[in-house]
C-alpha cells in the first residue's frame, strides 16, 4: 500500500464543495471508523489504491488534511474528526432520503387522491382501499367525496388521481373502466298506497312526485335513474332535490315524495321507507373507476392493478 507521509495542510486552493462526491465521503467515513486502509478497502469492496485516491481527492476538494498517515498508523486530524461526525450523520440522512425517493418512484409512498360518489363505496372502493393500504402502508390516501360530474371534472384537471363514479358523462382524456352494473329500486314511505307491492313498474309510479339529485350531478345518471318512468312517455315530476342518498331517503320517509335509486344506494335505507324492485325496464346503473389517459405514475398504477383494467 502506498502511504502518504506528509501531514502539512493543503493550501492555496479554492474549495468547491460541489466537487465532493458521495462515494468519497463513504470511503472517508469507513476509513475513519477502521483507521486502516486494508480493512476499510475490504469493507467498501474496492482496492486499496482506489481508496487512497478517494481520500486524496476529498482532501484536495476540502483544502485540508483529514488524516495523519505514517507507515505504521492512520489517525484523524482535528478537521477529520469534525468531518467524521458530520459526514456520518449526513450519509445516514442521505441514505434515508434516497430510499424515500426510490419508494416514491416505485409508488410505495407518496399521496394518492381518490374521489368517490357516495353510493359507490360498497361496490369496489372500500375493499380496494383496504387492500391498497395493506400492500403500501407508507402511501397516504386522501379521499374526496362529490357528484359524478364534479369528480370527472377534477380528474380531468389533475386535482385528483382516480375517481369512483356512477354513470358518468363522457369526458375527453379520461379512461373509465366498468366495475359493476346493478338494477334500480323504488323507495316509498311506509304508509304509501303502493308500499305493500312485491314489484313495481315505471307506469305504476309515473304520476308520483319525486325527490332526486339535481341534473347537474350527472346528466347521464339523472336520465338513467328516471328512465323507468320516462320510458312510459311521461316526464318524472321532481319536486324536491337533495345532494345525498341518505337525505333523499329520509325525505321520502317523511312522505315528501318517492325516488328511484340504484340497489347499492338502498343498503343504508332508513326504517321509514320500503324498498321495492322495479320490473319491465332494462335500465341499470353502472359504477366505473376513472383515471386520466396516459397516467403512468406508479402510485396510481399500483392502486389500479390488478383489480382494474389499465391501458
Amino acid at each position: 500500500m502506498n502511504l502518504e507521509h506528509a501531514d502539512e495542510p493543503i493550501g492555496g486552493k479554492r474549495v468547491e464543495y460541489g466537487d465532493i462526491q458521495f462515494r468519497h465521503l463513504r470511503s472517508f467515513v469507513e476509513l475513519a471508523a477502521e483507521l486502516h486502509f486494508g480493512r476499510a478497502a475490504e469493507a467498501l469492496g474496492i482496492a486499496q489504491p482506489a481508496l487512497s485516491g478517494h481520500i486524496r481527492k476529498l482532501e484536495a476538494d476540502l483544502g485540508t488534511r483529514l488524516f495523519h498517515r505514517t507507515s505504521r498508523s492512520v489517525e484523524l486530524t482535528p478537521a477529520g474528526r469534525v468531518l467524521h461526525e458530520r459526514a456520518t450523520i449526513m450519509l445516514q440522512q442521505t441514505t434515508r432520503d434516497l430510499s424515500e425517493v426510490r419508494s416514491v418512484g416505485r409508488g410505495q409512498s407518496g399521496v394518492l387522491h381518490v374521489g368517490f360518489a357516495s353510493s359507490t363505496l360498497p361496490l369496489g372502493l372500500a375493499d380496494q382501499l383496504q387492500k391498497y393500504r395493506q400492500n403500501y402502508p407508507n402511501a397516504r390516501v386522501h379521499l374526496h367525496e362529490g357528484f359524478t360530474s364534479h369528480l370527472m371534472g377534477i380528474v380531468t384537471a389533475g386535482e385528483i388521481d382516480i375517481a369512483f363514479v356512477r354513470d358518468p358523462d363522457p369526458s375527453s382524456g379520461v379512461i373509465t373502466h366498468a366495475i359493476t352494473t346493478e338494477p334500480f329500486r323504488v323507495i316509498l314511505p311506509l304508509e304509501h298506497r303502493l308500499a305493500n307491492a312485491q314489484t313495481l313498474t315505471g307506469r305504476d309510479i309515473s304520476d308520483e312526485p319525486f325527490i332526486f339529485y339535481p341534473e347537474s350531478a350527472g346528466t347521464l345518471a339523472y336520465g338513467l335513474n328516471l328512465s323507468p318512468v320516462t320510458e312510459t312517455g311521461k316526464p318524472a315530476d321532481v319536486i324536491q332535490q337533495a345532494s345525498h342518498w341518505a337525505t333523499i331517503m329520509h325525505l321520502v320517509g317523511v312522505g315528501l315524495g318517492i325516488t328511484i335509486a340504484p340497489l347499492s344506494a338502498t343498503y343504508t335505507a332508513p326504517p321509514t321507507v320500503r324498498v321495492i324492485p322495479l320490473t319491465n325496464t332494462s335500465a341499470r346503473s353502472t359504477v366505473y373507476v376513472a383515471w386520466r389517459e396516459h397516467e403512468e405514475r406508479p402510485i396510481v398504477q399500483n392502486f389500479l392493478r390488478p383489480q382494474f383494467c389499465t391501458r
